[in-house]
């Protein structure tokens, strides 16, 4: 294989083969492709695209290129969660236990947040003691014991795809929807699980802003699933609004922990039951339908909080924050925004919503910044709520007050009121894949 040719071939749109791209990623993760040449494919895949054949064998290629879970030592069927990200999702937290409560188990490995989506690793780190470092043994034991562990995604995993995508942020080639399949299935296949669960957001908070083109990347993804003979399932899910009311590692830590006792916010509840429903028919426990209810029941009779207060014991956290969330570090600074006039939340620009709580500290530009667990945003109003002059429309914590300063500059250009309340919308919006 000559990288000049495939670059060439896939310029004019020419099918490469299977040996051709292994060859591909595997000379390129060992340096014998420079950079210069994997762009110029990488724009040219851009531009041309990848046929389904091409594009499944691009993906194995770079789940082979380093290290591939074997989770044959747990017992059960695994099934795998993924999010596209979005703002206030804090569902892995509240999804893993609730699964792991109706028998299900959940063998997940997660990653750092960057931007303004919130990694499900941070979240957790949020807990004092929380250890995401795990051995295998202690990560294999765990899931066989409790039916749910999180541990932070080994480096081994498919090293291509950091590879790649470090040339793709450079090189204005992250929006390709092909490359971006390739990318996150390539790490699922790699962990090793049975199934998989997408949760493919859609909206202004979400990474894909048309819901057409987050079908179009359910789809390929769940076309990957079945080449790999690994059932997928995606769920095409609304971030136009924030998820829940909290956006923010502990914030968002306390907001699971009340879903998880049976409160917090009906949207975060519903779709964390309506996911962890998908997941466990998924793990074949029962019908669609009625792991659904065990979903709901286990959020009732308090069985996925004690899953979650285990997995967090298990895992070095201290559980006192558990059941008293006030033990939580509070921010040096808070401030409300309040409403000017009367009527309704129209819309959010929820993209707008996380990066003012990157400001605040809450997130990273950078891999390598720090984060302050204790900023974010409380809403207390949101799309559709009626408001009247006075009312307190979001409260801001940082450490740092010049941040909030800067960051009520940009909410106050994040949302839009009207007379009249709008029509409401849906949270789940399609289902793709294996249905009961």
């Amino acid at each position: 294989m000559r990288m000049y040719d495939c670059i060439d071939k896939k310029k004019k749109g020419i099918k490469l083969t299977a040996n051709e791209l292994t060859a591909m990623v595997q000379e390129y993760v060992e340096e014998k492709i420079p950079d210069y040449q994997m762009a110029a494919f990488l724009m040219a895949v851009y531009f041309q695209g990848m046929n389904q054949e091409e594009l499944a064998a691009f993906t194995d290629a770079m789940a082979a290129s380093g290290e591939k879970m074997d989770l044959s030592s747990i017992e059960g069927i695994k099934v795998d969660k993924h999010s596209t990200g979005g703002v206030g999702d804090k569902t892995t937290l509240i999804v893993g236990a609730i699964v792991a409560a109706c028998g299900g188990k959940v063998a997940k490995m997660s990653g750092r947040g960057l931007g303004f989506t919130g990694g499900t690793i941070d979240k957790l780190e949020a807990i004092p003691g929380f250890c995401t470092n795990l051995s295998k043994e202690q990560f294999f034991y765990n899931v066989n014991t409790i039916g749910v562990s999180v541990t932070g995604q080994s480096a081994k995993l498919a090293p291509a795809d950091k590879k790649l995508y470090a040339l793709r942020d450079v090189t204005a080639i992250v929006d390709s929807i092909p490359l971006i399949a390739a990318s996150i299935m390539s790490k699922k296949i790699a962990a090793g699980s049975d199934r998989i669960l997408l949760d493919v957001t859609t909206g202004s908070g979400a990474f894909m802003k048309q819901q057409d083109d987050a079908v179009q990347l359910a789809e390929t993804m769940v076309a990957i699933g079945k080449h790999a003979k690994l059932p997928t399932v995606a769920l095409i899910t609304d971030m136009d609004v924030p998820l829940g009311n909290a956006i923010g590692n502990n914030l968002e830590v306390i907001e699971a922990i009340e879903v998880l006792q049976g409160k917090g916010p009906i949207d975060v509840r519903e779709i964390c039951i309506e996911l962890s429903a998908y997941m466990l028919f998924l793990s074949e426990i029962d019908t669609l339908n009625q792991c659904k209810k065990k979903a709901e029941k286990s959020l009732q009779d308090g069985s996925a909080f004690a899953k979650f207060h285990q997995m967090v014991k298990a895992q070095g956290g201290d559980t006192k924050f558990l059941n008293n969330s006030s033990l939580f570090p509070k921010a040096s600074y808070h401030y409300e925004m309040f409403a000017g006039e009367r009527g309704y939340i129209a819309s959010m620009n929820t993209e707008q919503f996380g990066n003012a709580s990157m400001i605040l500290g809450a997130g990273r530009i950078k891999k390598d910044d720090q984060i302050d667990f204790t900023a974010g945003i409380y809403l207390h109003k949101k799309t559709g709520d009626k408001i009247e002059p006075g009312d307190t429309l979001f409260t801001l914590y940082s450490s740092s007050y010049e941040a909030i300063l800067e960051a009520e500059k940009v909410l106050k250009e994040a949302f839009q009121i009207g007379k009249d309340k709008p029509k409401e919308r849906k949270l789940i919006l399609k289902c793709i894949g294996v249905h009961p």
